[in-house]
Protein backbone atom coordinates (compact mmCIF):
# COMPACT_ATOMS: atom_id res chain seq x y z
CA UNK A 1 0.00 0.00 0.00
CA UNK A 2 2.75 2.33 0.56
CA UNK A 3 4.45 1.33 -2.33
CA UNK A 4 1.02 2.64 -4.44
CA UNK A 5 0.67 5.26 -2.64
CA UNK A 6 4.90 6.50 -3.47
CA UNK A 7 4.41 6.15 -6.77
CA UNK A 8 0.96 7.98 -7.10
CA UNK A 9 2.56 11.03 -5.29
CA UNK A 10 5.26 12.16 -8.13
CA UNK A 11 2.17 11.23 -10.69
CA UNK A 12 0.37 14.35 -9.60
CA UNK A 13 3.22 16.66 -9.35
CA UNK A 14 4.22 15.77 -12.92
CA UNK A 15 0.16 16.46 -13.89
CA UNK A 16 0.40 20.07 -12.13
CA UNK A 17 4.06 21.23 -13.80
CA UNK A 18 2.34 20.33 -17.66
CA UNK A 19 -0.83 22.63 -16.40
CA UNK A 20 1.75 25.16 -15.32
CA UNK A 21 4.22 24.75 -18.55
CA UNK A 22 1.12 24.07 -20.39
CA UNK A 23 0.49 28.40 -20.43
CA UNK A 24 3.91 29.49 -21.73
CA UNK A 25 3.29 27.22 -24.74
CA UNK A 26 0.34 28.51 -25.43
CA UNK A 27 2.19 32.32 -25.57
CA UNK A 28 4.72 30.67 -27.37
CA UNK A 29 1.79 29.89 -30.11
CA UNK A 30 0.33 33.51 -30.20
CA UNK A 31 3.94 34.48 -31.53
CA UNK A 32 3.23 32.79 -34.90
CA UNK A 33 4.04 34.98 -37.74
CA UNK A 34 3.57 33.81 -41.36
CA UNK A 35 4.11 36.54 -44.17
CA UNK A 36 1.53 36.24 -46.90
CA UNK A 37 1.20 37.02 -50.64
CA UNK A 38 -1.21 39.60 -51.61
CA UNK A 39 -2.05 41.37 -54.59
CA UNK A 40 -4.16 44.50 -55.69
CA UNK A 41 -7.26 43.77 -57.02
CA UNK A 42 -8.80 47.47 -57.69
CA UNK A 43 -7.42 51.07 -57.29
CA UNK A 44 -9.85 54.33 -57.00
CA UNK A 45 -8.13 57.31 -58.21
CA UNK A 46 -8.84 60.39 -56.75
CA UNK A 47 -7.94 63.87 -57.80
CA UNK A 48 -5.75 63.90 -55.32
CA UNK A 49 -4.66 60.47 -54.02
CA UNK A 50 -6.04 56.63 -54.61
CA UNK A 51 -7.42 54.32 -52.35
CA UNK A 52 -6.01 50.98 -52.74
CA UNK A 53 -7.53 47.49 -52.72
CA UNK A 54 -5.73 44.36 -51.39
CA UNK A 55 -6.98 40.92 -51.30
CA UNK A 56 -5.06 37.61 -49.78
CA UNK A 57 -5.36 34.02 -48.55
CA UNK A 58 -4.53 32.87 -45.40
CA UNK A 59 -4.14 29.47 -43.67
CA UNK A 60 -3.21 29.17 -39.98
CA UNK A 61 -2.77 26.85 -36.62
CA UNK A 62 -5.20 27.18 -33.67
CA UNK A 63 -4.03 30.58 -31.72
CA UNK A 64 -2.95 33.66 -32.39
CA UNK A 65 -0.97 34.47 -35.79
CA UNK A 66 0.90 37.58 -36.84
CA UNK A 67 0.07 37.83 -40.96
CA UNK A 68 1.97 39.97 -42.71
CA UNK A 69 1.58 41.70 -45.96
CA UNK A 70 4.36 42.82 -47.38
CA UNK A 71 5.18 45.52 -50.10
CA UNK A 72 2.63 48.03 -49.65
CA UNK A 73 3.15 51.87 -50.62
CA UNK A 74 5.42 53.82 -48.97
CA UNK A 75 3.34 56.99 -49.07
CA UNK A 76 0.35 55.09 -47.21
CA UNK A 77 -1.82 57.13 -45.05
CA UNK A 78 -1.91 54.51 -41.43
CA UNK A 79 -4.76 56.10 -40.50
CA UNK A 80 -7.08 55.31 -43.07
CA UNK A 81 -6.34 51.27 -43.07
CA UNK A 82 -8.84 49.09 -43.22
CA UNK A 83 -8.99 45.18 -42.81
CA UNK A 84 -11.74 42.65 -43.43
CA UNK A 85 -11.04 38.74 -42.58
CA UNK A 86 -13.38 35.96 -43.77
CA UNK A 87 -13.43 32.49 -42.47
CA UNK A 88 -13.72 31.46 -38.27
CA UNK A 89 -11.40 33.64 -37.29
CA UNK A 90 -11.60 36.52 -35.02
CA UNK A 91 -9.93 39.81 -36.26
CA UNK A 92 -7.89 41.19 -33.25
CA UNK A 93 -5.71 43.80 -34.85
CA UNK A 94 -4.31 45.53 -37.90
CA UNK A 95 -1.44 47.74 -38.49
CA UNK A 96 0.91 49.34 -40.53
CA UNK A 97 4.67 49.10 -40.33
CA UNK A 98 7.79 49.83 -41.67
CA UNK A 99 10.27 47.24 -40.88
CA UNK A 100 14.07 47.74 -41.22
CA UNK A 101 15.60 44.08 -41.77
CA UNK A 102 18.69 43.65 -39.42
CA UNK A 103 21.90 44.55 -41.65
CA UNK A 104 23.78 41.17 -42.30
CA UNK A 105 27.07 40.63 -43.86
CA UNK A 106 26.57 38.96 -47.72
CA UNK A 107 27.87 35.11 -46.84
CA UNK A 108 29.65 33.56 -49.99
CA UNK A 109 29.21 29.54 -49.15
CA UNK A 110 27.33 29.49 -51.90
CA UNK A 111 29.60 30.39 -53.91
CA UNK A 112 31.65 27.37 -55.62
CA UNK A 113 35.44 26.37 -53.70
CA UNK A 114 36.97 26.63 -57.09
CA UNK A 115 35.67 30.18 -57.88
CA UNK A 116 37.05 31.64 -54.29
CA UNK A 117 40.24 30.01 -54.74
CA UNK A 118 40.47 31.06 -58.63
CA UNK A 119 39.90 35.12 -57.19
CA UNK A 120 42.49 34.46 -54.51
CA UNK A 121 45.36 33.27 -56.60
CA UNK A 122 44.54 35.55 -59.50
CA UNK A 123 44.99 38.42 -57.13
CA UNK A 124 48.28 37.13 -55.93
CA UNK A 125 49.49 36.75 -59.46
CA UNK A 126 48.05 40.47 -60.29
CA UNK A 127 50.20 41.73 -57.56
CA UNK A 128 53.26 40.31 -58.64
CA UNK A 129 53.05 40.72 -62.14
CA UNK A 130 52.28 44.70 -61.00
CA UNK A 131 55.67 44.21 -59.11
CA UNK A 132 57.41 42.59 -62.45
CA UNK A 133 56.50 45.33 -64.36
CA UNK A 134 56.80 48.23 -62.08
CA UNK A 135 61.03 46.53 -61.94
CA UNK A 136 61.47 46.40 -65.48
CA UNK A 137 60.44 49.90 -65.68
CA UNK A 138 62.59 51.33 -63.44
CA UNK A 139 65.46 49.78 -65.21
CA UNK A 140 63.91 51.13 -68.38
CA UNK A 141 64.23 55.22 -65.78
CA UNK A 142 67.84 54.19 -65.31
CA UNK A 143 69.13 53.47 -69.14
CA UNK A 144 66.91 56.54 -70.69
CA UNK A 145 68.94 58.75 -67.19
CA UNK A 146 72.27 57.08 -69.16
CA UNK A 147 71.62 57.71 -72.70
CA UNK A 148 71.33 61.33 -71.67
CA UNK A 149 74.15 62.11 -69.76
CA UNK A 150 75.91 60.28 -72.54
CA UNK A 151 74.33 62.79 -75.27
CA UNK A 152 75.47 65.67 -73.13
CA UNK A 153 78.90 65.36 -72.20
CA UNK A 154 80.63 68.01 -73.54
CA UNK A 155 83.69 65.32 -75.35
CA UNK A 156 80.44 63.91 -77.13
CA UNK A 157 79.56 66.88 -78.15
CA UNK A 158 82.67 68.73 -79.07
CA UNK A 159 83.04 70.77 -76.60
CA UNK A 160 86.83 70.60 -74.53
CA UNK A 161 90.35 69.76 -75.60
CA UNK A 162 88.50 66.85 -77.57
CA UNK A 163 88.60 69.43 -80.55
CA UNK A 164 92.09 69.32 -80.16
CA UNK A 165 92.83 66.13 -81.06
CA UNK A 166 91.81 63.70 -83.51
CA UNK A 167 93.01 60.62 -81.34
CA UNK A 168 90.52 61.79 -78.41
CA UNK A 169 87.67 62.82 -80.67
CA UNK A 170 88.35 58.99 -82.32
CA UNK A 171 88.12 57.30 -78.93
CA UNK A 172 84.52 59.32 -77.96
CA UNK A 173 82.70 58.91 -80.52
CA UNK A 174 83.59 55.00 -80.64
CA UNK A 175 82.96 54.99 -76.49
CA UNK A 176 79.55 56.72 -77.75
CA UNK A 177 78.71 54.14 -80.17
CA UNK A 178 79.28 51.22 -77.90
CA UNK A 179 77.85 52.71 -75.18
CA UNK A 180 74.53 54.17 -77.02
CA UNK A 181 74.48 50.54 -79.01
CA UNK A 182 74.79 48.37 -75.75
CA UNK A 183 72.09 50.74 -73.86
CA UNK A 184 69.37 50.30 -76.79
CA UNK A 185 69.52 46.63 -76.99
CA UNK A 186 69.47 46.51 -73.28
CA UNK A 187 65.83 48.87 -73.59
CA UNK A 188 64.80 47.44 -76.96
CA UNK A 189 64.87 43.56 -74.50
CA UNK A 190 63.07 44.97 -71.39
CA UNK A 191 60.42 47.39 -73.65
CA UNK A 192 58.92 43.70 -75.12
CA UNK A 193 58.79 41.99 -71.56
CA UNK A 194 57.18 45.01 -70.33
CA UNK A 195 54.96 45.14 -73.46
CA UNK A 196 54.42 41.21 -72.58
CA UNK A 197 53.96 41.76 -68.72
CA UNK A 198 51.28 45.00 -69.56
CA UNK A 199 49.65 42.16 -72.06
CA UNK A 200 49.30 39.46 -69.00
CA UNK A 201 48.50 42.19 -66.61
CA UNK A 202 45.81 42.68 -68.71
CA UNK A 203 44.12 39.69 -69.40
CA UNK A 204 44.25 39.20 -65.44
CA UNK A 205 42.18 42.17 -64.96
CA UNK A 206 39.76 40.60 -67.26
CA UNK A 207 39.86 37.51 -65.25
CA UNK A 208 39.44 38.71 -62.55
CA UNK A 209 36.30 41.65 -63.18
CA UNK A 210 34.40 38.22 -64.89
CA UNK A 211 35.24 36.60 -61.53
CA UNK A 212 33.95 39.33 -59.28
CA UNK A 213 30.58 39.62 -61.23
CA UNK A 214 29.91 36.15 -61.38
CA UNK A 215 30.20 36.77 -57.51
CA UNK A 216 28.67 39.66 -57.27
CA UNK A 217 25.55 37.86 -59.07
CA UNK A 218 25.34 35.07 -56.93
CA UNK A 219 25.74 36.54 -53.87
CA UNK A 220 22.30 37.19 -52.03
CA UNK A 221 21.21 40.76 -51.47
CA UNK A 222 21.13 42.64 -48.60
CA UNK A 223 18.01 44.85 -47.96
CA UNK A 224 18.78 48.48 -47.82
CA UNK A 225 16.10 50.28 -46.88
CA UNK A 226 12.27 49.62 -44.92
CA UNK A 227 9.66 47.03 -45.97
CA UNK A 228 6.80 48.59 -45.93
CA UNK A 229 4.03 45.90 -44.84
CA UNK A 230 0.97 45.95 -42.73
CA UNK A 231 0.44 43.65 -39.74
CA UNK A 232 -2.78 41.57 -39.20
CA UNK A 233 -3.28 40.03 -35.64
CA UNK A 234 -5.97 36.89 -36.15
CA UNK A 235 -7.13 34.32 -33.37
CA UNK A 236 -8.21 31.09 -34.42
CA UNK A 237 -9.56 28.28 -32.27
CA UNK A 238 -8.82 25.29 -34.98
CA UNK A 239 -7.26 25.30 -37.66
CA UNK A 240 -8.67 27.83 -41.06
CA UNK A 241 -8.00 28.78 -44.90
CA UNK A 242 -9.69 32.19 -44.85
CA UNK A 243 -9.18 35.88 -47.12
CA UNK A 244 -8.09 38.97 -46.06
CA UNK A 245 -9.55 42.49 -47.85
CA UNK A 246 -7.50 45.36 -47.49
CA UNK A 247 -7.63 48.77 -48.34
CA UNK A 248 -6.17 51.88 -47.73
CA UNK A 249 -5.10 56.02 -48.94
CA UNK A 250 -2.02 56.22 -50.30
CA UNK A 251 -0.68 59.69 -51.50
CA UNK A 252 1.30 60.29 -55.15
CA UNK A 253 -1.32 59.60 -57.33
CA UNK A 254 -4.16 61.69 -59.60
CA UNK A 255 -5.93 62.18 -63.06
CA UNK A 256 -6.61 64.91 -64.74
CA UNK A 257 -10.02 65.22 -66.61
CA UNK A 258 -9.69 66.47 -70.56
CA UNK A 259 -12.63 66.64 -72.95
CA UNK A 260 -12.74 65.67 -76.95
CA UNK A 261 -15.62 67.68 -78.86
CA UNK A 262 -16.54 66.57 -82.51
CA UNK A 263 -18.58 68.38 -84.45
CA UNK A 264 -20.58 68.00 -87.76
CA UNK A 265 -23.22 70.21 -88.89
CA UNK A 266 -24.74 67.83 -90.83
CA UNK A 267 -25.71 65.39 -88.23
CA UNK A 268 -26.73 67.93 -86.01
CA UNK A 269 -24.81 66.40 -82.88
CA UNK A 270 -21.77 66.31 -80.61
CA UNK A 271 -20.15 63.68 -79.63
CA UNK A 272 -18.04 64.46 -76.29
CA UNK A 273 -15.21 62.08 -75.23
CA UNK A 274 -14.62 62.25 -71.85
CA UNK A 275 -10.77 61.45 -71.09
CA UNK A 276 -8.92 60.87 -67.95
CA UNK A 277 -5.02 61.23 -67.81
CA UNK A 278 -4.40 58.86 -64.93
CA UNK A 279 -0.58 58.85 -63.50
CA UNK A 280 0.46 57.22 -60.02
CA UNK A 281 3.78 57.04 -58.15
CA UNK A 282 2.82 55.29 -55.16
CA UNK A 283 5.65 53.11 -54.85
CA UNK A 284 3.46 49.65 -55.99
CA UNK A 285 3.00 48.48 -59.54
CA UNK A 286 -0.76 48.57 -60.90
CA UNK A 287 -0.59 44.95 -62.48
CA UNK A 288 -4.14 44.50 -64.30
CA UNK A 289 -6.70 46.33 -62.06
CA UNK A 290 -10.04 47.36 -61.80
CA UNK A 291 -9.67 51.03 -62.29
CA UNK A 292 -12.19 53.46 -60.91
CA UNK A 293 -12.03 57.21 -61.25
CA UNK A 294 -13.42 59.43 -58.93
CA UNK A 295 -14.07 63.57 -58.72
CA UNK A 296 -13.21 63.51 -54.67
CA UNK A 297 -10.71 64.89 -53.05
CA UNK A 298 -9.83 62.83 -50.05
CA UNK A 299 -7.56 65.17 -48.35
CA UNK A 300 -9.80 68.18 -48.63
CA UNK A 301 -10.34 70.01 -45.77
CA UNK A 302 -13.87 68.12 -44.28
CA UNK A 303 -14.47 70.75 -41.46
CA UNK A 304 -17.52 73.16 -42.02
CA UNK A 305 -15.76 76.71 -40.64
CA UNK A 306 -17.66 78.26 -38.02
CA UNK A 307 -18.61 82.20 -37.60
CA UNK A 308 -16.85 84.33 -34.82
CA UNK A 309 -18.10 87.34 -33.90
CA UNK A 310 -17.18 90.48 -36.08
CA UNK A 311 -16.09 93.52 -33.99
CA UNK A 312 -16.61 96.97 -35.10
CA UNK A 313 -14.89 100.02 -33.60
CA UNK A 314 -13.75 103.17 -34.30
CA UNK A 315 -10.13 104.10 -35.19
CA UNK A 316 -7.56 106.07 -33.56
CA UNK A 317 -4.17 107.15 -34.86
CA UNK A 318 -1.66 104.96 -34.01
CA UNK A 319 -3.83 102.29 -32.18
CA UNK A 320 -6.77 99.88 -33.26
CA UNK A 321 -9.33 99.63 -30.40
CA UNK A 322 -11.64 96.95 -32.11
CA UNK A 323 -10.66 94.10 -34.20
CA UNK A 324 -12.23 92.60 -37.59
CA UNK A 325 -11.96 88.99 -38.19
CA UNK A 326 -13.07 87.99 -41.35
CA UNK A 327 -13.05 83.78 -42.40
CA UNK A 328 -13.27 82.98 -45.80
CA UNK A 329 -15.15 80.17 -46.92
CA UNK A 330 -13.74 76.89 -48.29
CA UNK A 331 -16.22 75.34 -51.01
CA UNK A 332 -17.79 72.14 -49.32
CA UNK A 333 -15.54 69.35 -49.76
CA UNK A 334 -16.26 66.00 -51.49
CA UNK A 335 -16.90 62.60 -49.62
CA UNK A 336 -17.77 59.44 -50.36
CA UNK A 337 -20.99 57.49 -49.40
CA UNK A 338 -21.54 53.93 -50.47
CA UNK A 339 -25.35 54.29 -51.75
CA UNK A 340 -24.96 53.64 -55.07
CA UNK A 341 -27.33 54.32 -58.19
CA UNK A 342 -25.34 52.97 -60.84
CA UNK A 343 -26.13 54.20 -64.30
CA UNK A 344 -24.56 52.93 -67.69
CA UNK A 345 -23.02 54.85 -70.86
CA UNK A 346 -25.22 53.75 -74.05
CA UNK A 347 -23.52 51.34 -76.53
CA UNK A 348 -21.51 53.27 -79.21
CA UNK A 349 -21.32 52.32 -82.91
CA UNK A 350 -17.61 51.57 -83.73
CA UNK A 351 -15.44 49.59 -85.99
CA UNK A 352 -13.85 48.39 -82.47
CA UNK A 353 -15.11 49.00 -78.59
CA UNK A 354 -13.08 51.55 -76.27
CA UNK A 355 -13.22 51.83 -72.55
CA UNK A 356 -16.04 54.16 -72.57
CA UNK A 357 -18.14 50.88 -73.84
CA UNK A 358 -16.74 49.69 -69.85
CA UNK A 359 -17.84 52.33 -68.03
CA UNK A 360 -20.23 53.10 -65.26
CA UNK A 361 -21.11 56.18 -63.68
CA UNK A 362 -21.87 56.20 -60.21
CA UNK A 363 -23.32 58.65 -58.75
CA UNK A 364 -22.43 59.83 -54.84
CA UNK A 365 -24.27 62.24 -52.37
CA UNK A 366 -21.18 64.84 -53.54
CA UNK A 367 -19.31 63.53 -56.11
CA UNK A 368 -19.08 61.42 -58.87
CA UNK A 369 -17.27 57.81 -59.68
CA UNK A 370 -16.45 56.45 -62.96
CA UNK A 371 -15.86 52.32 -62.95
CA UNK A 372 -14.32 50.98 -65.81
CA UNK A 373 -14.76 47.31 -66.42
CA UNK A 374 -11.27 46.74 -68.03
CA UNK A 375 -8.52 45.92 -66.52
CA UNK A 376 -5.47 48.39 -66.23
CA UNK A 377 -1.86 48.13 -65.60
CA UNK A 378 -0.05 51.52 -64.64
CA UNK A 379 3.31 51.47 -63.14
CA UNK A 380 4.60 53.91 -60.30
CA UNK A 381 6.28 55.89 -62.46
CA UNK A 382 4.83 59.22 -62.18
CA UNK A 383 3.90 58.57 -65.91
CA UNK A 384 0.31 59.51 -68.03
CA UNK A 385 -1.95 56.65 -69.32
CA UNK A 386 -5.00 58.31 -71.06
CA UNK A 387 -8.23 56.72 -69.80
CA UNK A 388 -11.07 57.17 -71.93
CA UNK A 389 -13.64 57.39 -69.29
CA UNK A 390 -17.00 58.29 -71.44
CA UNK A 391 -18.35 58.58 -75.16
CA UNK A 392 -21.73 60.49 -75.87
CA UNK A 393 -23.77 62.15 -78.35
CA UNK A 394 -25.26 65.39 -77.15
CA UNK A 395 -28.26 67.30 -79.13
CA UNK A 396 -26.89 70.44 -80.61
CA UNK A 397 -28.45 73.41 -82.02
CA UNK A 398 -25.93 75.47 -84.71
CA UNK A 399 -26.29 79.08 -85.12
CA UNK A 400 -24.37 82.03 -86.19
CA UNK A 401 -23.15 84.98 -83.66
CA UNK A 402 -21.70 88.26 -84.70
CA UNK A 403 -20.70 91.08 -82.66
CA UNK A 404 -19.60 93.86 -85.38
CA UNK A 405 -18.49 96.34 -82.55
CA UNK A 406 -15.48 93.82 -81.40
CA UNK A 407 -15.06 91.75 -84.32
CA UNK A 408 -16.45 91.84 -87.88
CA UNK A 409 -16.60 88.08 -88.48
CA UNK A 410 -19.27 85.83 -88.05
CA UNK A 411 -18.95 82.78 -85.80
CA UNK A 412 -20.63 79.59 -85.71
CA UNK A 413 -21.89 78.30 -82.10
CA UNK A 414 -22.51 74.84 -81.55
CA UNK A 415 -25.17 75.20 -78.45
CA UNK A 416 -25.05 71.70 -76.84
CA UNK A 417 -28.00 70.79 -74.49
CA UNK A 418 -28.35 68.83 -71.10
CA UNK A 419 -25.00 68.77 -69.78
CA UNK A 420 -26.56 68.43 -66.40
CA UNK A 421 -26.74 64.66 -66.39
CA UNK A 422 -23.15 63.85 -67.64
CA UNK A 423 -21.35 65.10 -64.29
CA UNK A 424 -18.89 66.80 -66.15
CA UNK A 425 -15.75 68.85 -64.09
CA UNK A 426 -13.97 72.06 -65.14
CA UNK A 427 -11.39 70.99 -67.59
CA UNK A 428 -10.14 72.10 -71.19
CA UNK A 429 -11.24 70.35 -74.23
CA UNK A 430 -10.48 69.98 -77.83
CA UNK A 431 -12.58 71.21 -80.26
CA UNK A 432 -12.80 69.27 -83.62
CA UNK A 433 -15.13 70.17 -86.45
CA UNK A 434 -16.22 68.21 -89.62
CA UNK A 435 -12.74 66.30 -89.04
CA UNK A 436 -10.57 69.35 -88.63
CA UNK A 437 -8.75 70.72 -85.37
CA UNK A 438 -10.48 74.07 -84.42
CA UNK A 439 -9.09 75.05 -81.06
CA UNK A 440 -9.45 75.06 -77.58
CA UNK A 441 -11.72 75.92 -75.05
CA UNK A 442 -12.35 75.43 -71.28
CA UNK A 443 -15.17 73.82 -69.94
CA UNK A 444 -16.68 74.75 -66.23
CA UNK A 445 -20.23 73.55 -65.61
CA UNK A 446 -19.55 75.80 -62.46
CA UNK A 447 -20.14 78.64 -64.48
CA UNK A 448 -22.62 77.96 -67.00
CA UNK A 449 -26.57 76.70 -67.19
CA UNK A 450 -27.31 73.29 -69.21
CA UNK A 451 -26.31 74.84 -72.10
CA UNK A 452 -22.87 74.78 -73.87
CA UNK A 453 -21.97 77.21 -76.22
CA UNK A 454 -18.94 76.22 -78.56
CA UNK A 455 -17.47 78.38 -80.63
CA UNK A 456 -16.29 76.78 -84.11
CA UNK A 457 -14.93 79.35 -86.10
CA UNK A 458 -15.43 82.51 -88.52
CA UNK A 459 -17.37 81.68 -91.57
CA UNK A 460 -16.14 83.80 -94.26
CA UNK A 461 -19.12 83.28 -96.06
CA UNK A 462 -21.07 85.86 -93.94
CA UNK A 463 -20.62 89.34 -94.13
CA UNK A 464 -20.81 91.89 -90.95
CA UNK A 465 -20.26 95.71 -90.51
CA UNK A 466 -20.94 98.50 -88.49
CA UNK A 467 -20.57 102.00 -89.15
CA UNK A 468 -21.35 105.70 -87.13
CA UNK A 469 -23.91 107.48 -88.88
CA UNK A 470 -22.75 110.76 -89.26
CA UNK A 471 -24.97 112.21 -90.83
CA UNK A 472 -27.37 111.47 -87.55
CA UNK A 473 -25.30 113.01 -85.17
CA UNK A 474 -25.96 115.94 -83.32
CA UNK A 475 -24.64 117.83 -80.46
CA UNK A 476 -26.56 120.61 -78.67
CA UNK A 477 -26.32 122.88 -75.59
CA UNK A 478 -29.03 122.86 -73.02
CA UNK A 479 -27.99 125.28 -69.83
CA UNK A 480 -25.29 123.87 -68.05
CA UNK A 481 -25.91 120.86 -69.82
CA UNK A 482 -24.50 119.43 -73.34
CA UNK A 483 -26.80 116.64 -75.51
CA UNK A 484 -25.24 114.80 -78.02
CA UNK A 485 -27.12 112.11 -79.91
CA UNK A 486 -25.03 108.34 -81.44
CA UNK A 487 -26.75 106.77 -84.77
CA UNK A 488 -25.14 103.29 -85.29
CA UNK A 489 -26.19 100.88 -88.42
CA UNK A 490 -25.60 97.34 -88.93
CA UNK A 491 -25.53 95.72 -92.06
CA UNK A 492 -24.82 91.44 -92.52
CA UNK A 493 -25.25 89.69 -96.28
CA UNK A 494 -25.69 86.23 -97.10
CA UNK A 495 -23.28 84.60 -99.50
CA UNK A 496 -23.72 80.92 -98.78
CA UNK A 497 -25.93 78.28 -100.93
CA UNK A 498 -28.44 77.97 -97.91
CA UNK A 499 -30.59 80.26 -95.06
CA UNK A 500 -29.00 80.82 -92.03
CA UNK A 501 -30.04 81.94 -88.09
CA UNK A 502 -27.68 84.73 -87.36
CA UNK A 503 -27.93 86.83 -84.14
CA UNK A 504 -26.75 90.27 -84.01
CA UNK A 505 -25.61 91.36 -80.90
CA UNK A 506 -24.26 95.18 -79.64
CA UNK A 507 -25.43 97.52 -77.23
CA UNK A 508 -26.12 101.33 -75.69
CA UNK A 509 -24.16 102.73 -73.16
CA UNK A 510 -25.50 102.42 -69.67
CA UNK A 511 -24.07 104.42 -66.49
CA UNK A 512 -24.37 104.69 -62.66
CA UNK A 513 -23.82 108.50 -62.55
CA UNK A 514 -26.63 110.80 -61.77
CA UNK A 515 -25.36 113.36 -63.27
CA UNK A 516 -25.40 111.21 -66.76
CA UNK A 517 -28.32 110.23 -68.29
CA UNK A 518 -28.45 108.07 -71.53
CA UNK A 519 -31.39 108.25 -73.64
CA UNK A 520 -32.72 105.10 -76.15
CA UNK A 521 -34.69 106.68 -79.14
CA UNK A 522 -34.53 103.50 -81.42
CA UNK A 523 -33.50 99.96 -80.97
CA UNK A 524 -34.95 98.40 -84.23
CA UNK A 525 -36.92 95.65 -82.62
CA UNK A 526 -33.87 94.58 -81.25
CA UNK A 527 -34.26 92.27 -77.84
CA UNK A 528 -33.18 95.30 -75.30
CA UNK A 529 -31.86 94.13 -71.66
CA UNK A 530 -31.69 97.97 -70.19
CA UNK A 531 -29.66 96.76 -67.15
CA UNK A 532 -27.00 95.92 -69.18
CA UNK A 533 -27.48 97.96 -72.14
CA UNK A 534 -27.27 94.36 -74.48
CA UNK A 535 -29.27 94.37 -78.22
CA UNK A 536 -29.89 90.98 -80.02
CA UNK A 537 -31.42 90.70 -83.01
CA UNK A 538 -31.99 86.79 -83.96
CA UNK A 539 -33.34 86.71 -87.65
CA UNK A 540 -33.23 84.51 -90.29
CA UNK A 541 -31.00 85.23 -93.64
CA UNK A 542 -31.73 83.66 -96.83
CA UNK A 543 -29.26 82.78 -99.23
CA UNK A 544 -27.27 86.25 -101.21
CA UNK A 545 -29.64 88.21 -98.98
CA UNK A 546 -29.00 91.31 -97.11
CA UNK A 547 -30.35 93.36 -94.05
CA UNK A 548 -29.78 96.17 -91.82
CA UNK A 549 -30.51 97.54 -88.44
CA UNK A 550 -30.18 100.74 -87.01
CA UNK A 551 -30.18 102.06 -83.62
CA UNK A 552 -29.96 105.87 -82.00
CA UNK A 553 -29.22 107.13 -78.09
CA UNK A 554 -28.72 110.69 -76.53
CA UNK A 555 -26.32 111.13 -74.08
CA UNK A 556 -26.70 114.23 -71.47
CA UNK A 557 -24.24 115.20 -69.05
CA UNK A 558 -22.73 118.62 -67.79
CA UNK A 559 -20.85 120.38 -70.85
CA UNK A 560 -17.85 121.20 -67.79
CA UNK A 561 -16.97 117.72 -67.67
CA UNK A 562 -15.73 115.25 -69.97
CA UNK A 563 -17.29 111.83 -70.19
CA UNK A 564 -15.48 108.34 -71.58
CA UNK A 565 -17.45 106.62 -74.32
CA UNK A 566 -15.94 102.92 -75.22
Amino acid sequence: MSSTRWKLIPMKKVIVLLLAVLPGFLTLAANDKEIIKSSISEVTVYTNGAQIYRKANFNVKPGITELIIEGVSPNIDPKSLQVKAFGNVVLMDSKYQAYYPKPETPKLEGLPLKIRKDINLLQDSINNMSFDIKEIQDEIDVLNTSKNILSNNGAIRGQGKVNDSIQLLKQAMEYYQLKMNEINKKLQILNKRLTAKNTTLQAMNGRMSDLQNYQSSNTPKVPTGPIHRVIVTIQSKEVVAGKLAISYLASGASWIPSYDIRSEITAGKVNLAYKASVQQNTGESWDNVQLTLSTNDPYQNKIKPDLHPWYVDYYNFGAVNGRLNSYSVTPAPSMKYEKDAGKKTEDLEYNAETAANFTTVINRVLSAEYKIDLPYTIESDQESHLVLVRNVDLSANYRYYTVPKLDPGVFLIAEVLKLEDLQLVPASANIFFDGTYIGETYIDPTAMNDTLKLSLGKDPNIIAKRILLKKDYKEKVIGNDIERTYAYEISVKNLKANTIELVIEDQIPVTTNGEIVIETINTDKANYDRTTGKLTWTVSLKTKATDKFTYSFKIKHPKDRNIILQ
